[in-house]
């Protein structure tokens, strides 16, 4: 028996198996499905079920264009969508013949689809984290939670618009922090509170640092909530403002290095206008179409940087010896050399040499060329991600399909 066990094996595994799709006969080896034995060619338990004894077939009640690519696959193991099969009836083909996801995913990315998250994001299981958590965290999940979403959005507008309105001139309070040496802290708060900008943003920090210390409270993985790019940008956006307290009750601000570093914690705050990016997904996409597009827009910068310091070096030595140049020296080119290059041309500084002015001819064709060669791969990525955001498949109307159409039936 043991001898004849490989060659019964053999002749087992290259028995011809009939398909019958909607009448739409293919014929295949056994080996040839057992190639891919988890799916219901593949395995032969599941495929017993829709085995019509009469007619020696297996016959199935499914889409026949979609059958040819999914044959195909078994053969060479290349899966494609048929140009005149819709997507999402393609993809319902797939999943009812338990094609893997990994093809799935590759035929859907390509497509510029998705498919639905079969896994459930990670809730806290203890109330009331769970409710709270579902309040801050996912909008689309209640009235309540919409509102505290527009709420968000609503603070980080108005800090964002408060301080750029502080820098007005009639708006500015520069001398609200400068406080006579003697002064005790609770007059310096006192005054420092006084100031209606100053009020603003303590209401936006109080609603900041409450709704991150709830989230924070709530999370089901606080490792993994710290780690967030999302919340880290929420923990630098409200660390301005301590800073700032800090040095006001500190009576620090009449350094130099003081106002320097004032200045750089205003300069800070302007980050606030990354928290939008939690509430609006077209922001998260143009971020992640920055990240896939590193590589070209690395290439960019290096080609600009290259062409920069060429023509400015060219253009320096062609104005050397022309009166009132407005180039002293190779780095003095720069400027000029990036605005050109990018076809902004201000007029500040310009060649006044005949080859100079050739060459600031030639800077522009190749700044333009320059800048055109990784758009559309950045125009590329923008659209897939937007694309796959917006085009979700899902296979929850496979399972609401009736099932009598998993009971095989006879050709008539």
């Amino acid at each position: 028996m043991t001898e004849c066990s490989p060659t019964r094996q053999r002749c087992e595994l290259s028995k011809l198996i009939k398909i019958n799709i909607s009448g739409l006969k293919f014929l295949a080896r056994e080996r040839v499905l057992h190639r891919y034995p988890e799916t219901l060619l593949g395995d032969v338990t599941r495929r017993k079920e829709f085995y019509c004894p009469d007619t020696d077939d297996y016959f199935f009640d499914r889409h026949r264009p979609s059958f040819e690519a999914i044959f195909n696959f078994y053969q060479t193991g290349k899966l494609v969508r048929p140009p005149i099969v819709p997507v999402d009836i393609f993809f319902a083909e797939l999943k009812f013949f338990g094609i893997d996801n990994q093809a799935i995913n590759m035929v859907l990315d390509k497509e510029g689809y998705r498919q639905k998250s079969e896994s459930c994001p990670k809730l806290p299981e203890a109330e009331p984290k769970r409710t709270i958590w579902l309040l801050f965290e996912y909008p689309e999940t209640s009235v309540w939670a919409r509102i505290v979403a527009i709420l968000s959005v609503c603070a980080i507008i108005i800090s964002i618009a408060s301080s750029c309105a502080e820098t007005i001139p009639q708006y500015q309070e520069d001398k609200i922090f400068d406080f006579p040496q003697n002064a005790t802290r609770s007059s310096r708060l006192k005054m420092a509170y006084g100031s209606t900008f100053y009020q603003v943003e303590t209401a936006c920090i109080v609603w900041f640092c409450f709704e991150l210390f709830i989230r924070f409270y709530a999370s089901p993985d606080r490792i993994a909530f710290i780690k967030d790019i999302m919340n880290i940008i929420d923990m630098i956006a409200i660390v301005p403002y301590f800073l700032t307290l800090i040095f006001l009750l500190g009576n620090v601000q009449g350094s130099r290095s003081a106002a320097v570093f004032m200045r750089v914690l205003r300069l800070i705050r302007v980050s606030r206008i990354l928290k939008l990016s939690r509430h609006m997904t077209a922001l998260r996409i143009l971020g992640r179409t920055l990240i896939l597009s590193a590589g070209s827009i690395g290439l960019l910068f290096l080609s600009l940087f290259g062409s920069m310091v060429l023509f400015g070096t060219f253009v320096y030595f062609a104005d050397l010896e022309t009166q009132n140049t407005d180039f002293d020296s190779v780095p003095a080119t720069f400027w000029w050399a990036v605005i050109t290059m990018t076809t902004v041309g201000y007029g500040d500084e310009h060649p006044r040499s005949p080859l100079g002015k050739l060459a600031g001819g030639v800077c522009v064709l190749s700044g333009i060329m320059f800048l055109l060669v990784p758009v559309p791969g950045i125009v590329a990525n923008f659209n897939r991600l937007y694309t796959r955001q917006r085009n979700v498949l899902s296979d929850d109307f496979i399972k609401t399909q009736d099932e009598t159409e998993k009971v095989p039936k006879k050709p008539l």
